[in-house]
Order: C-alpha cells, then structure tokens, then sequence
C-alpha cells in the first residue's frame, strides 16, 4: 500500500533538482519489505505500479483471509467448522469475477485443486484455536499515523482483547511458516503494527502473533518500547532511501531467491532486462492476460 506525491515532502528537496521518479507520501510493512528486498522490483510496484499477473499462492490467501473475516462477523457461538466451509463458499463467490481470480484462468481441475488446498488451510486453522473464545474488536483493521511527514499504514487482519483485556495483533498467513533463523524478519509486518496501536489508540499491544495455516505453527512475541522506537528509526531510513532513489533514479536489483518469483524479472537489468521497456511492455502484456481471460474472448 503506497502513495506516490507528485512533489518531494522533505522541505530539505524544496531547493534540490526535480525528482527522476516521484516520490512516496506513505509506505506500509510490505513495501518497506518491498524495498529492502528490491529497490528495483519496489520501483516497478511502487513507483511505477505496473500491473502484476495475479497469483496462485497470493489470491488463495486473499480468499481464505476473507472467508475468515466473514467468519468472525459471525456470533462467537455461531463459529463452527461448517459456518467456515460456507464463508469460504461465499469468499470464493465473491472472488469468481475478480480480476487476481479471472487471471488465473484455472480449469475445472485446477479451480477444484485451488479449493481443496483452501478447505486444507480452513481445516488447519480450527486445530490452532477455539474461535468462539475470540474477543474480536476490529477485522481488517486500518491504521495510519504519521512520522515525520511521511504516513506509515497498514491493515491488521484481527485485533483482539485477551483475557486481561489487552490488545492482540493476529496476523494470518497462508504461506510457509519461516525457518529458526528468518523468525523475527517475520514479525517485522506485526511490529509495524504494533507502533500503529500506539500511535493510533495509544496502547501498546500486550501480544503479536503470526499463525501460519499451512502447518499449524503459530510465532508470538511482546512487542517492547525498544521495539516499537525501532519501528519508528528503520521506516524513516527506508523512507529517506527511497527518497534518495526516486531523486537520482538509481533503483538498483538485488539478486536473491525472490527473483524466481518476480513479476518484473524480463525488464530487469540483473536479468539483461531493460527496465525502461516495462512501462509499456507489463501495461500491453497484462492488457493481454485480461482479454484472453474475458468470457467474449
């Protein structure tokens, strides 16, 4: 979630040259991961936001999420197994004409293999918890708050009482749950949060946590003051960074296994790509993908 301003928002960029790209007014937990992954891919989405084939993996997740979401619009009685099998129905309704859905063009087997891994992630999802015994306050929460002059936002996807009446962050995921050692690169999505509650309610969540349907694993942490400071010190520097590239134009590639699943790898000069073909190169193509898709078609 970015918004791009058609003038620099650092009064020290008032006297400096035009900016090459323009530049972000906001950023949230997934372009800053954006970023610090790929300056080049960021600037493709983000600066740019050149349209992407949709997914499998990302539009799987986008419809459990909202079945999810419908289940706990549901009375905490009402939260059983099978009302979850008919918000996943009614999620899937919703998604059958959407465009991150139509893209897939999936045939009658593979939209039947689709469902089935979602049924597999809705199952999994009762053996982690009870969700009667949830104390929802918020679903798809949105937050923005302001540092500096830059707006930091981002959606929470369930935000909780416990039993002492304090606030939990519950963030699902739908994909691998991370190895030992990439566990609190993790949570930094959920402490991006964790400083919007402050900022925005003026409490600090007492819990965050990440629950990974795939496989039943479910990552906790308290988020600290230290933390929260930290959230606030790593956003501005990502934020002047991208300044910086959208002010030279310099968005460099930054090789790694993500490149593999890169919507933008072919105008990538990592990849003997020219990224200044992908403006009218990605456009033609995904204007493509949406005729072929039509039902007229």
């Amino acid at each position: 979630m970015t918004d791009v301003a058609d003038t620099p928002t650092s009064p020290a960029a008032v006297d400096a040259p035009e900016p090459v790209w323009p530049i972000p007014s906001s950023l949230s937990p997934s372009r800053v991961s954006s970023f610090t992954s790929c300056p080049m891919q960021f600037r493709f989405s983000s600066v740019q936001r050149l349209p992407e084939p949709p997914g499998v993996a990302t539009t799987r997740g986008s419809v459990v999420h909202r079945a999810l979401e419908l289940l706990f619009e549901l009375p905490n009685l009402e939260r059983t197994p099978e009302a979850l099998a008919g918000t996943l129905d009614r999620a899937l309704d919703e998604y059958a004409t959407d465009p991150d859905y139509v893209g897939l063009q999936l045939d009658e087997s593979a939209a039947a293999s689709f469902r089935k891994d979602c049924d597999k992630l809705i199952e999994t999802y009762f053996e982690m918890e009870d969700p009667t015994t949830i104390r929802d306050i918020g679903l798809e929460v949105r937050m923005a708050a302001d540092v500096g002059s830059l707006e930091l936002r981002g959606i929470i996807d369930r935000l909780e009482l416990d039993e002492n009446g304090e606030l939990v962050v519950t963030d699902y995921k739908t994909g691998r749950a991370p190895s030992g050692r990439y566990e609190q690169k993790s949570l930094a999505g959920v402490h991006f949060y964790s400083f919007l509650c402050e900022a925005v309610l003026g409490r600090r969540p007492a819990k965050i946590r990440l629950m990974y349907l795939s496989n039943g694993e479910t990552i906790e942490t308290v988020p600290s003051q230290q933390s929260v400071r930290f959230i606030n010190t790593r956003t501005t520097a990502v934020w002047k960074a991208v300044e910086r590239a959208c002010t030279t134009g310099d968005f460099r590639p930054n090789q790694s296994r993500l490149c593999d699943w890169c919507s933008f790898q072919t105008w990538c000069p990592a990849f003997d790509g020219d990224p200044e073909l992908a403006a009218t190169e990605a456009v033609a193509a995904h204007e493509a993908r949406l005729a072929e898709a039509s039902p007229a078609s």
